[in-house]
């Protein structure tokens, strides 16, 4: 739910806070003041369009800030900042971080059903009817969905793979030849993993055998010659032995010569062993170069690098076979596309059996919250056309979409043919009312929802909203002073200043919600009218 806002620049804010509380927050305030900024606002942080007209005159940027405590939340909430500027740049933000619009809708605007007199259109959209039912059915419907979705999945999936074997049925010799050249081109090189880099390790040696033997005869010439270094530091150490015998603290002078001529004396065994594998052979180099020149011709012909080579070889491969076994490719893909469209139909009709099982209820609930709307004998039905499987999509193997009769006589028509924008806001909020806390949206906002209301549906309209805010965060933007007084919270718009003037947003208690309360009861704050608003706030006459 939405925990605070703050607003800058946006319309004729210049700066306020807002603080919903968590059931029923009323918005009221003079026609003009300002509330359409508010609900921008609001707009911009579920992720719908910028708009640089919305920037207060005179100002480089907007900035609208918000807190947010979803059900997966850290502790201090998610917080989300947009800042549009001028130019039309906007820059979005969440817990910090540079994020995107897209993000931001996903987490945060899936939280928030704005329920105005432009977004309750939404309700004409089929799938938006179809979401409602659902929402309300729950569990019995969301696992046979799921279902059916996996199973759609697996049926396109085969239907793919039978098209791609099909189409490999029809290729071209081109294609099969290119297929075979590459595997011939491969083989005749036959590479063996970790070959290349192998001969490109060894090359060296062998190219520079005739220096590195050269060296080999240096070293062993002044290690174990006539007077080499060993024979020479083992005289040394003799006698650095006989001057420690004699001076216990050169001990360590002898350990020291020692070391130095067990040291060359393991060197010069290493480099003899290595010497033993060393052959001058030209003809080896050769035949060594002409090896990697073959691994290289083939990494510029399927490389750039041998990982590359395995993988056009592998494919290649691949292609000859399916190509060869075609025919039994395919039989085997058609079986399976039919195992799957049969699972398919199965999964359809449990889908459409629990939606059906869950229609005939829901149309009962919206229908009794409607009559308490006083919305006399209008009704909803659903209706279900099945569909070609061509056309079966992600939510099912029919099409379905509300109906509405606004009297016991009407024949029911599509809501888009016959609502009015009053009729349809009513709908919404009955809806609402019966899905309750199954609703994916934890904070709803209604806008002007009660326009063309007054009386004793004045009076419903306000008993409904309230009943909804025990399993939501309600806001309602309201001109009826029935509506308002149930607002646990309320906030006051209002205009001042001259010239350019400025848009505050108050929060009202005590005597100040009387006179709002009295005001949009009579137009003015007169003895009467304070009297019928304490009555309407309980707080006695």
């Amino acid at each position: 739910m939405l925990d605070e806002l703050h607003i800058s620049d946006v319309a004729l804010i210049r700066d306020a806070s807002f603080a919903p509380g968590e059931g029923l927050t009323v918005i009221t305030g003079e026609t003009g003041a300002g509330k359409t900024a508010l609900l921008s606002s609001l707009k911009l942080l579920a992720g719908e369009r910028a708009d640089t007209s919305t920037i207060r005159e005179g100002q480089s940027e907007l900035s609208v800030e918000g807190r947010f405590f979803l059900p997966d939340s850290p502790e201090e909430g998610d917080v989300v900042e947009r800042r549009v500027s001028a130019a039309g740049r906007s820059r979005i933000s969440l817990n910090g971080a540079p994020s995107s619009v897209k993000a931001v809708a996903a987490r945060v605007g899936a939280s928030i059903d704005l329920c105005g007199q432009h977004e309750h259109q939404r309700l004409l959209k089929p799938d938006a009817q179809l979401a409602l039912l659902d929402a309300w059915a729950g569990d019995s419907v969301a696992g046979a969905l799921g279902e059916y979705r996996q199973a759609l999945a697996e049926a396109r999936a085969a239907a793919a793979e039978l098209d791609r074997l099909r189409e490999l049925a029809r290729a071209s010799e081109v294609e099969l030849d290119r297929a075979r050249y590459v595997v011939d081109q491969i083989e005749a090189v036959d590479p063996k993993p970790g070959e290349y880099e192998e001969l490109l390790s060894e090359m060296p040696r062998y190219q520079h055998a005739e220096a590195i033997l050269r060296d080999l005869s240096l070293v062993r010439e002044s290690l174990v010659g006539e007077g080499g270094a060993l024979e020479a530091l083992e005289t040394a150490l003799a006698a650095a032995e006989r001057i420690a015998d004699t001076d216990l603290s050169r001990k360590d002078d002898a350990g020291h010569l020692r070391d130095a001529f067990f040291t060359a004396e393991d060197a010069w065994s290493e480099l003899s062993s290595y010497e033993q594998t060393i052959e001058f052979d030209p003809a080896e180099v050769l035949s060594r170069q002409d090896r990697i020149a073959a691994f290289q011709g083939l990494m510029r012909g399927f490389g750039p690098r041998m990982e590359d080579v395995w993988a056009a070889y592998e494919a290649a491969r691949a292609t000859i076979c399916e190509y060869d076994n075609r025919d039994d490719l395919i039989d085997v893909a058609e079986r399976n596309l039919g195992a799957a469209e049969d699972r398919l139909a199965d999964c359809a009709g449990v889908l459409a059996d629990a939606r059906s099982e869950a229609l005939p209820v829901f149309e009962g609930l919206v229908n009794t919250q409607m009559a308490r709307l006083h919305m006399g004998d209008a009704r909803i039905v659903g209706e279900w056309t099945d569909l070609p499987r061509e056309q079966w999509g992600s939510q099912g193997s029919a099409a379905f979409q509300l109906l509405f009769a606004p009297a016991s006589e009407v024949t029911p028509r599509p809501l888009a043919k016959i609502a009015s924008g009053g009729e349809l806001s009513r709908v919404m909020l009955a809806c609402k009312v019966v899905i309750g806390d199954r609703d994916e949206a934890q904070t709803l906002v209604f806008d002007e929802i009660d326009t063309g209301v007054g009386g004793a549906t004045a009076a419903a309209l306000a008993d409904v909203l309230a009943d909804l805010a025990q399993s939501h965060q309600v806001i309602v933007v309201t001109h009826l002073a029935q509506v308002a007084v149930r607002g646990g919270v309320h906030y006051a718009v209002r205009k001042q200043g001259q010239g350019l003037p400025e848009t505050c947003l108050d929060r009202l208690d005590g005597e100040a919600r009387v006179r709002e309360i009295a005001r949009m009861l009579s137009g003015e704050t007169s003895a009467e009218s304070l009297a019928h608003a304490r009555v309407l706030l309980g707080l006695g006459s």
